[in-house]
Order: structure tokens, then C-alpha cells, then sequence
């Protein structure tokens, strides 16, 4: 399995001059714990996480000054640290040197190794600079990296359902959030998020109606957002009984 087969196509992203408030905000509201940052293009320019908001002064959480180091490496690296921890915008906090990213075409187990050599927990997908998808890391990747080696390749015709299937559900108001659509060999793979029960069963038919689909298998999470806690389908349930 390769990238484009796996990836999350929607992504939510923010931009450069994106306040670090209204960032932090749609990180909570939609339970993911990165953003990339485009430019007015799509451009990737970079991507702000929860570690990013780690040493902030609002919150007194500084980083300590450590008086020889800064006579060592000199007043400019005060000088990023004081931006890091008061900047107001994305772009004064993200990361921009060092951003690992993968093609459409990179086999999984290859994003897996590079998720895991640079202790990564989201892949931006680029076609050339722009952002086309996003992989994360879950505890299902490592599975179904392995799963791959053994398996041929999804076919053309399960990337054709793949791309059916995602159409189908994200035209309606009642689609997962973080939507993940697998196929092979016809067989479909549903993960995301729903907060609402009544979602499953609409995410499941409108994937059971999409020309070549032989079976649909649900693996998504229920979030209630009264107690702030996520449920496994019963499918999934089901199975971590039986094992």
C-alpha cells in the first residue's frame, strides 16, 4: 500500500498569520494534535503541534535561561526562544527546517520507518510543494504495514472504489471527521471519528452503494462530547473480545 491509498485528502490546516489561539482551538474542537501551514497557494510551509505550545508565557511554562549557554551560543538564540514562547501567530511558533513530509507514492512501511526514525506523529503528503493529504500515526499503521508486505498492492480498481467511496460520504453533512477509507480487493475499511451515532449506519451505506464494494467493515470511533471519551465501533469490540 502506498500513501495516496491511505491518506486523509480534507486536511484542516491554518495559515501563517492564523492567531495561535484560534490554532490551539480548532486542535481541540476537532481532536487532531497537528496543522500544517499553507500559504495562499496550498503551499506547505510548515506545521504546528502540541509541542509547539508547550513553552508558552501565558501559561508560565518559559523555558529556564541558562546564562552560560546563552554567553555560548550568543543573544540570537534568546532572541527565536523570546518568539517562540510570546509570538502571537503560527508562523512565529511553527516548525518550518526540518519538515519531514512523503509522496502519494511512498509505500507504507517506508512512512512508517520515517514516522518512527524521526519520532514524527503526522506525515504531510506533498505533490511537489502542495499539500495533498496527511498521514498519522495510529496504532493500526505499524498492522497494516506488515500487512502489506504479504498482500499484493490494492488494485487500479479498489483506488477507483476508494475514491468513490470517500465521495460519497464526505457530500454529507454527517460525515466522520478524519475520514480513512481502505480498500482491497473490493473490501472497504471505514475509520474516523463520529459524534453521533445515528452517522455509522448513513458512513456504512453510502459506502455498501458505491459500485464494487463486496463488504464494509466499520472502525469508527464514537466521540461524546459530554465526557470527553471516544468509543471503539462494535465491530472493532467485537473482535478485542474474540481476542
Amino acid at each position: 500500500m502506498r500513501a495516496h491509498q491511505i491518506m486523509t485528502r480534507k486536511v484542516v490546516t491554518v495559515k501563517a498569520d492564523t492567531p495561535i489561539l484560534e490554532a490551539a482551538n480548532l486542535m481541540l474542537q476537532r481532536r487532531i494534535s497537528g496543522l500544517p501551514v499553507v500559504d495562499d497557494t496550498g503551499g506547505l510551509i510548515g506545521i504546528v503541534s502540541e509541542g509547539d505550545f508547550m513553552r508558552r508565557a501565558e501559561i508560565g511554562t518559559q523555558g529556564p535561561r541558562i546564562r552560560w549557554l546563552d554567553f555560548l551560543m550568543g543573544a540570537g538564540k534568546s532572541a527565536v526562544d523570546f518568539v517562540r514562547e510570546h509570538g502571537r501567530k503560527v508562523g512565529e511558533i511553527m516548525t518550518r527546517d526540518g519538515l519531514f513530509t512523503a509522496t502519494e507514492d511512498m509505500p507504507l512501511e517506508g512512512l512508517v520507518r520515517l514516522m518512527e526514525r524521526q519520532k514524527v506523529k503526522r506525515l504531510p503528503v506533498v505533490r511537489g510543494d502542495t499539500l495533498v493529504g496527511i498521514v498519522t500515526r495510529s496504532d493500526l499503521l505499524r498492522a497494516v504495514a506488515c500487512l502489506a508486505r504479504d498482500v499484493p498492492d490494492p488494485t487500479a480498481d479498489d483506488d477507483h472504489i476508494r475514491d468513490r467511496v470517500i465521495a460519497s460520504i464526505e457530500k454529507n453533512e454527517w460525515q466522520p471527521m478524519q475520514l480513512g477509507v481502505t480498500v482491497r480487493d473490493g473490501i472497504v475499511h471505514l475509520s474516523g471519528m463520529i459524534t453521533d451515532e445515528r452517522f455509522r449506519q448513513a458512513t456504512i451505506v453510502a459506502a455498501e452503494n458505491v459500485s464494487g464494494v463486496k463488504l464494509v467493515h466499520d472502525h469508527l470511533y464514537l466521540f461524546d462530547a459530554t465526557s470527553g471519551l471516544s468509543f471503539p465501533s462494535p465491530e472493532d469490540e467485537g473482535w478485542a473480545k474474540v481476542g
